[in-house]
């Protein structure tokens, strides 16, 4: 007896098999990913929400550096006196709202979990004064307009002639006088009572001798310091003399 046997049909084959199956997975996909995703957002909230408990809250607040500058102003301008959560302190917020004070050149902030916003800030130095109006203020080195003061006789005064000064100059066209000031050396930084500055940008010093050392350009101020100091220490200039030293190395006197 003959016995048939049993053919595959199109529908039963292994392609098509395979088929099925990867149909089924393709079907499965989407599901994986929206549970996942769920799964994820689901921490992330959770962590979030952990995260805005008050234990997680600024509750300290250090700020070193200051000197002229008031802790509380510094502290309320911060946006940190609201015990804000840690996760939201953004320190380049907290930076730029700090260093808006006239005396606080830069500032860094750092968070320290689990509660602790550390803040140091540099202040600027004073170097010189100048007059805005009847009114003397100090200034750094960038020219910067500090804190107005009386009458002073421990910084030089810089003086800007040659522009229309409508502003305060010294952190505009006439840095260079400001700029001088601060590199000032100490072996006779005292000596120097007025540092000038014309529109060109050509510095000159008058010490109280008086003396008058014409340095040109804010440029090579260590060679030209040197050739002030030792003209100071070993020379036999005369009051109201004029010392052009805008070229390093060579001396021209000329008198009053």
């Amino acid at each position: 007896m003959s016995r048939r046997v049993p053919t595959a049909t199109s529908s039963d084959t292994p392609s098509s098999r395979t088929a099925a199956r990867k149909n089924t997975t393709a079907r499965r996909w989407p599901r994986r990913l929206i549970i996942s995703a769920l799964v994820v957002a689901t921490i992330v909230m959770g962590v979030r929400w952990v995260l805005h408990r008050p234990y997680f809250s600024v509750e300290h607040v250090t700020i070193s550096g200051l000197v002229h500058e008031p802790y509380g102003a510094v502290l309320a301008r911060s946006g940190l006196a609201g015990h804000p959560a840690m996760i939201d302190v953004n320190p380049g917020v907290v930076t730029r709202h700090v260093e808006t004070f006239t005396w606080i050149r830069s500032a860094t902030v750092q968070r320290r979990w689990p509660n602790t916003v550390a803040i140091v800030v540099h202040e600027r130095t004073p170097v010189a004064v100048a007059h805005e109006g009847a009114r003397l203020y100090l200034t750094d080195q960038f020219g910067h307009q500090l804190a107005p003061i009386a009458r002073s006789t421990t910084f030089p005064l810089l003086v800007a002639t040659g522009a229309p000064v409508t502003t305060w100059p010294f952190d505009t066209w006439a840095q260079p006088a400001a700029r001088v000031a601060g590199a000032l050396p100490p072996a006779f930084a005292s000596q120097v009572a007025v540092v000038h500055v014309d529109h060109t940008g050509n510095v000159s010093l008058t010490l109280t001798s008086p003396l008058t050392f014409q340095l040109g350009p804010a440029t090579n101020l260590r060679a030209k310091f040197v050739s002030i100091a030792a003209v100071i220490a070993h020379g036999t200039l005369h009051a109201g003399d004029v010392v052009d030293v805008s070229v390093p190395g060579t001396l021209t006197v000329t008198g009053p």
